[in-house]
C-alpha cells in the first residue's frame, strides 16, 4: 500500500542568530504546525529535524533541513528517498519577496524566483513538481539589497501582525493537503482581512 504521508518543509537557516529572520518564515509556520500536531522535532539521519504525526487528519513529516538555506536540497532530497515518496507529496513553505507582507501564494511547480533555497530543492529533486506554499515578506524598502533585507528580523509593525499571518499560512497548508491546490488557492489567494 502507497504511502498518503505529506513531507512538509519549512525553510529557513539554522541557529538562533537567524531564528526571526524574514527568511526563516517557512521555519516559523512549520514551528507552529508542530504545536498543532502536539510534536516535538527530533534530529533525523536524512540532516533534518523532523517530526511527524497527523494534521487535519493527514499523515505528515514536518521537516526542518539542518542546511544553510542555498543547501536545502540535499536534506529534502534524502528525507524523500528515506520515506520513498514522490516529490508530488512535497509542500514547500518559504518566504516570497514579491508577495507582499503577511500574504499567502500557493501553486505547484514554476520557476525558483531567485530563491536560493528553492533553486537547491529543484536541482536534488530533478523537478520543480511539489507544492509550494509562499510566505510574502515584500519588497525591501529604498536601495537596500534584498539579500540583507531576508536576513533582517521582521519589523516592529511587522511583528504585531506576524502571529496572525504565520495562522494564515499555517490554515492555508491545512487545507492544501486535505481539499487541494485549487481549493486552498481559492480560499487563500483572497487578501488577508485587515488587521486593526
Amino acid at each position: 500500500m502507497p504511502d498518503d504521508r505529506w513531507i512538509i518543509v519549512g525553510l529557513g537557516n539554522p541557529g538562533p542568530e537567524y531564528a526571526g529572520n524574514r527568511h526563516n518564515a517557512g521555519q516559523l509556520v512549520l514551528a507552529l504546525l508542530a504545536e498543532r500536531m502536539g510534536a516535538r522535532f527530533k534530529a533525523n539521519r536524512t540532516r533534518n529535524d523532523i517530526a511527524e504525526g497527523r494534521l487535519a487528519g493527514q499523515p505528515v513529516t514536518l521537516a526542518r533541513p539542518q542546511s544553510y538555506m542555498n543547501l536545502s536540497g540535499g536534506p529534502v532530497a534524502a528525507l524523500l528517498g528515506f520515506y520513498k515518496l514522490s516529490p508530488e507529496r512535497t509542500v514547500v513553505i518559504h518566504d516570497e519577496l514579491d508577495v507582499p507582507f503577511g500574504v499567502v501564494r500557493l501553486k505547484l511547480g514554476g520557476g525558483d524566483n531567485g530563491h536560493n533555497g528553492l533553486r537547491s530543492i529543484t536541482a536534488a529533486l530533478g523537478t520543480r513538481d511539489y507544492y509550494r506554499v509562499r510566505f510574502g515578506i515584500g519588497r525591501p524598502p529604498g536601495r537596500m539589497d534584498a539579500a540583507n533585507f531576508v536576513l533582517r528580523d521582521f519589523s516592529a509593525t511587522e511583528r504585531k501582525e506576524l502571529p496572525f499571518a504565520l495562522d494564515r499560512c499555517a490554515d492555508a497548508v491545512e487545507t492544501l493537503i486535505t481539499k487541494g491546490l485549487t481549493e486552498a488557492q481559492n480560499l487563500y489567494h483572497t487578501d488577508p482581512p485587515a488587521l486593526s
